[in-house]
C-alpha cells in the first residue's frame, strides 16, 4: 500500500461527516421548542407547559432522528455509518469499494452494500454550472468530502483496522430517550384526564 503522501499532521484522527442542513434545522427547532414552552409557561402556568412538553419533545426528537444523527464517522481503523435508528460498524478491510449514487454507499467484501442517508450527497449541477468549463469551477464540498472518505480508505493501516464482519447495532439511547417521552406523554393524557 502506497505511504501517505499528506504530513501526519494534516488528517485528522477521526471525521465526521453531517450535512449542515440537518445540524442548522435541529438547532432552529430546539429554539422553536423552548419558545413554544417559554409562552405556554407565561400563559397557561408551569403546570400545562408540563402537559404540552412531552409532545414538543416528540417531535424534536423526530427531527433529532431524521435530521441529525444520520452521519458518517471515519478514522483509520474503520467507518462508522448511522443511518436513522440503525447503527454499522464496517472495518476498512471489509471495504470493496465506496461509490456515490444518491448518497455515499460502501460495498462490502463477500458482497452486500451499506448505504449512508446522512453524509455527503450528489447535488445536481445548476444551469450555470453546466456552462462553466470544469476548469473554472470550484470543487463541490460533497466530492471533496468523497475524495477524502476515499482517501482515507485507501491508506488505511491494515493492523489497525482488523477483519472482523461489519456490526450492526440499534441507537439504544435514543430508543431510551423515546421510552422516556412516549411515557412522559401518557402521563400527560391522564392528567388531563383526571
Amino acid at each position: 500500500m502506497p505511504a501517505d503522501p499528506r504530513p501526519s499532521g494534516a488528517r485528522p484522527e477521526r471525521r465526521v461527516l453531517r450535512p449542515t442542513s440537518g445540524t442548522v434545522i435541529l438547532i432552529v427547532s430546539g429554539v422553536v421548542v423552548l419558545g413554544l414552552l417559554v409562552d405556554a409557561a407565561v400563559r397557561a402556568g408551569l403546570l400545562e407547559m408540563l402537559r404540552l412538553a412531552p409532545w414538543l419533545l416528540l417531535v424534536l426528537w423526530g427531527v433529532y432522528i431524521a435530521l441529525y444523527a444520520p452521519h458518517i464517522a471515519y478514522d483509520r481503523s474503520g467507518v462508522f455509518v448511522q443511518n436513522y435508528l440503525r447503527r454499522t460498524w464496517i472495518p476498512w478491510s471489509r471495504v470493496a469499494d465506496i461509490a456515490m449514487r444518491w448518497q455515499v454507499q460502501f460495498a462490502l467484501t463477500g458482497g452486500g452494500s451499506v448505504a449512508a442517508y446522512g453524509g455527503p450527497a450528489a447535488s445536481r449541477p445548476g444551469r450555470n454550472d453546466r456552462r462553466q468549463r470544469s476548469a473554472d469551477r470550484p470543487v463541490p464540498s460533497w466530492l471533496r468530502d468523497l475524495g477524502d472518505l476515499r482517501d482515507t480508505w485507501q491508506h488505511a493501516d491494515d493492523a489497525a483496522s482488523g477483519t472482523g464482519a461489519p456490526a450492526r447495532s440499534w441507537d439504544v439511547p435514543a430508543l431510551i430517550v423515546l421510552g422516556v417521552l412516549v411515557a412522559a406523554a401518557a402521563g400527560s393524557v391522564i392528567s388531563v384526564q383526571g
